[in-house]
């Protein structure tokens, strides 16, 4: 390994040299010589390259987390707390930066990069205060003379693999969380989002993180199964596809350690016949193409009521024409590139097969390199890939339901189960939806994308297992251990 007085890569240095991993405390390149081109999505150019771990890297990488683990744990609460916030602080400094590397290299538009720098700040800040919280719980015994209790104590080392759409949302997600609760941390950051991570780590660096508590390993697949396989790391905690969720799934179990994960979903937004037609448009809008669809939450499914089906899908069309799609350094846009071009030609075939079964296109169905028209489709039936497939882009499908009961049999007739959302003034529909829909999530006059960190979040079926956020977040990435105190001496039976 090549240790010494690299530096995280500057803005003015891309191309001009290697980006170096994290480990340890140390920038380093690659053991290997590993390096991969970083891409900008809304150019296609290599803007720069990355070091990537090789297996010597991710062992030495374990090693320091496993190494400083029993330090960072003995911290008292209110200097880990000090530092959370201290780190809080300095990413909120370098905003405009973070969200520049954002846009770049993830293709964010001017509305969603900043709005994910501040979301990473507020993370931080919550996960400080969840350091304070009391975990552990008391209980009266049958036996006399005891006192019972709980308390919670870190895994450990804890590895998460990142995804590329919000880098620094998720990644901070994982990571905050993790060192509140007394954990250390190696990031695998996606492999097209992976200075994101690298940023993470110096500013973690310069808010004074011990060496050894937070380690940034680039690399592809194989990083992420040499987390999995390796017995010091007792947990993985990962965001991505749910193919990719199910391999890692079994492969946890296989090594019996711990896993989170939140996956893919085909979220429904159920507009009702008494909504307000025009908040429903803006709401269903929203959610389907904000960061052009690459959100998990984003309602790729929208179920509208017979007699509001017609106007709905006149408006909702009306107002998809008018999504500005173009550069995403431009405030004015809302529709950026895909992160990549062969996303573009998924959609395209998800497409083609559905107006092949007699689908409709209403608007958009088109693109130009990675930048894909708002896309809407009528007439999709289960026959269709598009209508159980994850489309991850600015396309969406309108449903006509019967009535009520027809739009809870639509909106829960997929494998998946993130985020719902129901439009109406109905008091009571509402919450008979919130109860009988199939979701992790549910909203109520309101779109599908929503998360704040400092609650619950995930899915079921086939879109997550446990949840991350706050109180959820603390106890995923802890033991419960039982500990009794006998008072006096115990009368034993012999």
């Amino acid at each position: 390994m090549t240790t010494g007085p690299l530096s995280p890569i500057t803005p003015a240095e891309f191309g001009t040299r290697v980006a170096p991993m994290y480990i340890n405390g140390r920038w380093c390149l690659s053991s290997a010589g590993l390096v991969a081109d970083d891409v900008n999505p809304a150019t296609g150019a290599v803007f720069a390259q990355v070091a990537q771990a090789s297996a010597e890297d991710v062992n030495a990488a374990i090693a320091a987390a496993h190494a400083a683990r029993t330090g960072w744990a003995a911290m008292l609460a209110g200097e880990r707390e000090a530092l959370l916030l201290r780190a809080a602080d300095l990413f909120a400094a370098h905003r405009d930066a973070l969200r520049d590397l954002i846009i770049q290299e993830n293709g964010s538009v001017w509305i969603k990069a900043p709005w994910e720098v501040d979301y990473a700040v507020d993370c931080l800040r919550s996960a400080a205060g969840c350091i304070r919280q009391p975990h552990g719980e008391t209980f009266p015994t049958t036996t006399p003379g005891v006192v019972s209790m709980t308390i919670r104590q870190p895994l450990g080392v804890i590895g998460g693999i990142s995804p590329f759409n919000s880098p620094l949302l998720l990644g901070m997600k994982k990571v905050a969380f993790a060192l509140a609760a007394g954990n250390t941390f190696v990031l695998k950051p996606s492999e097209l989002t992976p200075l994101v991570g690298l940023k993470m780590a110096e500013i973690f660096e310069q808010a004074g993180l011990p060496p050894g508590v937070l380690n940034v390993v680039p690399g592809d697949a194989e990083v992420g199964r040499l987390l999995v396989s390796d017995e010091r790391v007792r947990m993985i905690t990962f965001t991505g596809s749910s193919k990719v969720g199910r391999v890692l799934a079994a492969e946890c179990g296989r090594h019996f350690k711990r896993v989170c994960l939140e996956m893919g979903g085909k979220s429904p937004t159920v507009v009702l016949q008494d909504a307000d037609l025009d908040y429903a448009v803006d709401a269903a809008a929203f959610g389907i193409f904000f960061h052009q669809g690459q959100v998990c939450m984003s309602n790729s499914r929208i179920i509208v009521e017979k007699p509001l089906y017609e106007a709905f899908c006149e408006k909702f069309v009306a107002k998809a024409r008018t999504i500005r799609v173009g550069d995403p350094r431009s405030p004015e846009t809302v529709v950026g590139p895909l992160v990549r071009e062969s996303q573009a030609h998924f959609i395209m075939g998800q497409i083609e097969d559905a107006v092949g079964q007699g689908a409709s296109v209403l608007t958009g169905g088109t693109h130009e390199g990675p930048y894909f028209q708002p896309t809407v489709l009528t007439g999709v039936t289960p026959a269709m890939r598009i209508y159980g497939e994850e489309s991850f882009g600015p396309v969406t499908s309108i449903y006509c339901a019967d009535d009520f009961d027809h739009a809870v049999h639509l909106a829960n007739d997929t494998s998946f189960g993130l985020s719902s959302a129901v439009v109406t003034n109905d008091l009571q529909r509402a919450f008979e939806f919130a109860h009988r829909v199939e979701s992790g999530m549910v909203h109520i006059n309101d779109t599908t994308i929503a998360d704040e960190p400092h609650i619950t979040f995930g899915g079921v079926k086939n879109s997550g297992l446990g949840r991350e956020g706050g109180e959820a977040s603390m106890h995923e990435m802890t033991e419960v251990k039982w500990v009794t105190f006998q008072l006096g001496k115990r009368q034993f039976p012999f």
